[in-house]
């Protein structure tokens, strides 16, 4: 049995839970919000204790800590986590900039426990299927890759805009599209970007296109345009579109060169994330601490197209002031 604590009790705590009880050998024991009406509230439908304080937390009998808050706070929390003996999921984007997560991955290796950045399309169904297919019927060495997504239908008082919070739309939507093009194309070499703000001061539009060891992506990311969500993978053989939502993949159709079409359909159950913490918790049983699908180094390779995107924009946040 896998013992659960949580930081955070917003929207994606809540998904997290509807996966968490989808895998088996689980368990909710303690949880922990800024806002006490919040985490009580999540106890009562959830399970398991309400903590006064993160200390609390991390003396309950927990063996792993999601980290479910918003950017700003991801590194400390987890840091925190760790130095208490915590193996630690942290919801992407991981840390505000790569010199944090460098200094957050110095303290997990020194305590020699499991931490791992939450990116789920790695681990759906349909994405491990097409990989898998591809191994068979490929269309050779990926060489470009296009996609991104713009949400133009959240409230004025979302998170996501706050620049306190570094919201944004590289930030909470492009970290999506950076592991698309690494995981495909390769060691990251180049970033060019273009991007607009918002009244509160974060990007609410950036297109960034990235060079890589395999090839080129274009991306964009944003929040007052509605985008599709689509994702075109090219190879010299034949191109993939992941059909929209791509990051909650369900549907992909690769077009060969020869003129056959292969269409590919795997749903998902449960909201998604029960995958990536079936992964997860099969690392702690096995006594590993880095996930070889979503490594430490793809982490670093993530938040360095987001670092090198927001240079070229002008987009600092607070704390990096």
């Amino acid at each position: 049995m896998i013992k659960w604590g949580i930081i955070g009790c917003g929207r994606i705590a809540h998904r997290f839970m509807q996966g968490l009880q989808e895998v088996a050998d689980t368990q909710l024991v303690a949880s922990w919000s800024r806002t006490p009406s919040t985490v009580n509230a999540f106890a009562e439908q959830y399970g398991g204790i309400a903590c006064a304080n993160v200390d609390e937390l991390l003396a309950s009998d927990i063996d792993a800590v999601y980290i479910a808050t918003l950017p700003d706070s991801h590194a400390a929390y987890s840091i925190t986590a760790l130095k208490a003996g915590k193996h630690v999921l942290c919801e992407k984007p991981v840390t505000v900039n790569l010199a944090e997560l460098e200094q957050l991955l110095a303290v997990a290796h020194e305590c020699k426990l499991l931490f791992m950045e939450g990116m789920k399309p790695a681990f759906y169904p349909l994405y491990l299927r097409l990989k898998e297919y591809l191994t068979h019927d490929p269309i050779g060495p990926a060489g470009y890759v296009r996609a991104g997504s713009s949400v133009a239908d959240l409230s004025a008082d979302h998170p996501n805009f706050s620049l306190e919070l570094a919201g944004g739309g590289l930030m909470q939507i492009g970290v999506y599209e950076a592991f698309l093009a690494i995981d495909w194309l390769g060691e990251l070499q180049d970033v060019q970007a273009m991007g607009r703000f918002g009244s509160t001061g974060v990007d609410m539009f950036t297109i960034f296109q990235t060079q890589h060891a395999g090839g080129y992506s274009q991306l964009y990311a944003g929040f007052d345009l509605h985008g599709k969500g689509d994702a075109l993978i090219a190879g010299p053989l034949g191109h993939i579109t992941i059909h929209k939502n791509w990051w909650n993949p369900t549907r992909a159709t690769i077009d060969y060169l020869d003129g056959r079409a292969v269409e590919l359909h795997e749903p998902f159950i449960s909201g998604g994330l029960n995958y990536e913490i079936a992964h997860f918790c099969d690392l702690i049983k096995t006594g590993k601490t880095e996930s070889p699908v979503i490594s430490h180094q793809m982490s670093k390779q993530m938040i360095d197209v987001i670092d090198r995107a927001r240079a070229q924009i002008g987009l600092k946040f607070p704390s990096e002031q």
